[in-house]
C-alpha cells in the first residue's frame, strides 16, 4: 500500500511547477484528478522541448503528468460549477498556480472552496507572492532565476550571469509545495482543519540558495565572487571545479592543495601551503592545476585520486551514465502506458518506502480521459 493511498488530489494546475508537485503526489499513491480545459488542456501538451511527441502529446507533458486522471471542466461556463463543487467536497486536496486574482475572478480561491469543504488543503504556486510591486510580473522560471541573483552563481567571472540549465525555481516550488501539502493534511487528518499552502517560485529559489545567501547577509553582503578559472562554487576555495584531461573532464572537490600537489606530482603546488591562498590565490592555484591535468587522461588522474580518498569523478554525458553499473543500481527509469498502448519511458519517484520505489502507470492521460467517471457518478 502506497503511503498516500485515499488521498484525492484536484490538480487545476498546467505548465511546470504545480504539476510537478501533484506527481509527487500522484507516486506516493494520492488520486491525482487533472482539471483541464475542454479542447485545449494544459498547455503543456502542446509545449515541446524538443520534437519529441508522443501519442498526441509533448514529452514534457508525458514527464509529469504520469498516474493522474484528467476531467475536461469549463471553469468559466456557470453550468459546470455545480460538478467542480462535488470534486471539491469529496476531496483532501486542491491545488492551483494562477496569477493572482485569476483564481478569484474563476471562483476557486481558498475562501470559496473551504466554504464547500472546510478540511481542504488548498496548495497555490505564484511567481511572486500575492502583495508587493512583482504580484503582476509573470511567473516564469528563467525571470524568477534572473531576479533571484542565483544567475550571478552560474559561470566563470568573465562571463554574463548564467542561468541554470533546468527550470529549478518550478522544481524547488514544486516540492516546497509538496512539503507543505503534506504537512497540512497531516493536520487536517488529526484535527478536521484545512489549510492554504503558498509557495512562490522567488521564495523557492532564494531557499535554494540558503548557504550563499546567509554568508552574504552575515559577511558585510559582499558580493560573490565567482572564479575566473573552472568556476563550480562562488564561494568555495580552490580546487573546486571541473578540469580537462587529455581525454575528456575530471569534477574535483575538496582536497588539500599541497597534498593534491604530492598526489598528482606537480611541485608548483607545495607552496601553496596556506590554506588562506586557497582562497585568496584561487584563480591562479586553479590555473596551475587546470595546466597540469591536462597531461594525463582521466583514467589516469582517478587512478591515482580515488586510492587516495580524494573527492573526485569522471564527468559523464547521459549516454555515459546509462552505461555504468550504478545507473542500473539505482532503479531510476520506468515505462509506463496508456490504456491504448501507446508508452513512454521516464523517471520514476526518487524516494524509497521500506526498500520499495513506487513505480508503475498509467502514463499521462488523453485530455478528458476520465471525465465521465467523476462527472456521471
Amino acid at each position: 500500500m502506497k503511503p498516500l493511498q485515499g488521498i484525492t488530489v484536484l490538480d487545476l494546475s498546467q505548465f511546470l511547477s504545480a504539476p510537478s508537485a501533484t506527481l509527487r503526489l500522484a507516486d506516493l499513491g494520492a488520486d491525482v484528478i487533472k482539471i483541464e480545459r475542454p479542447g485545449i488542456g494544459d498547455i503543456c501538451r502542446t509545449m515541446y522541448i524538443s520534437e519529441c511527441k508522443i501519442d498526441g502529446d509533448s514529452s514534457l507533458f508525458h514527464a509529469i503528468n504520469r498516474n493522474k486522471e484528467s476531467v475536461a471542466l469549463d471553469l468559466k461556463d456557470p453550468s459546470c460549477r455545480e460538478a467542480l463543487e462535488r470534486l471539491v467536497r469529496n476531496a483532501d486536496v486542491m491545488v492551483v498556480n494562477y496569477r493572482p486574482g485569476v483564481a478569484e475572478r474563476l471562483g476557486i480561491d481558498y475562501d470559496r472552496m473551504r466554504a464547500i469543504n472546510p478540511a481542504i488543503v488548498y496548495g497555490e504556486v505564484t511567481g511572486y507572492g500575492k502583495t508587493g510591486p512583482w504580484v503582476e510580473k509573470p511567473g516564469q522560471d528563467l525571470l524568477a532565476q534572473s531576479l533571484s541573483g542565483i544567475c550571478w552563481l552560474n559561470g566563470n567571472a568573465d562571463q554574463p550571469p548564467t542561468p541554470m540549465g533546468l527550470s529549478i525555481g518550478d522544481l524547488f516550488a514544486g516540492q516546497h509545495l509538496v512539503q507543505g501539502i503534506l504537512a497540512a493534511v497531516f493536520r487536517a487528518k488529526r484535527t478536521g482543519a484545512g489549510a492554504h499552502v503558498e509557495v512562490n517560485l522567488l521564495a523557492s529559489l532564494l531557499d535554494a540558495q540558503f548557504e550563499m545567501f546567509s554568508t552574504y547577509l552575515n559577511d558585510g553582503m559582499k558580493p560573490p565572487k565567482r572564479s575566473a578559472v573552472n568556476n563550480a562554487n562562488a564561494y568555495i576555495d580552490a580546487p573546486y571545479g571541473i578540469y580537462r584531461t587529455s581525454d575528456g573532464y575530471l569534477a574535483l572537490a575538496m582536497v588539500p592543495i599541497p597534498r593534491l600537489g604530492e598526489l598528482i606530482d606537480c611541485p608548483s603546488l607545495l607552496s601553496y601551503s596556506d590554506p588562506e591562498t586557497w582562497h585568496t590565490r584561487r584563480d591562479e592555484i586553479k590555473e596551475v592545476i587546470a595546466e597540469h591535468l591536462r597531461t594525463g587522461s582521466t583514467d589516469h588522474w582517478l587512478s591515482v585520486l580515488e586510492p587516495a580518498d580524494v573527492w573526485c569523478s569522471n564527468v559523464y554525458s547521459w549516454d555515459e551514465l546509462m552505461e555504468t553499473a550504478a545507473f542500473d543500481a539505482i532503479d531510476m527509469v520506468q515505462r509506463v502506458e496508456r490504456p491504448d498502448g501507446a508508452s513512454i519511458e521516464t523517471t520514476c519517484c526518487p524516494i524509497l518506502i521500506d526498500g520499495e520505489r513506487p513505480k508503475g502507470g498509467p502514463a499521462a492521460p488523453r485530455l478528458g480521459e476520465h471525465t465521465d467517471r467523476h462527472l456521471t457518478s
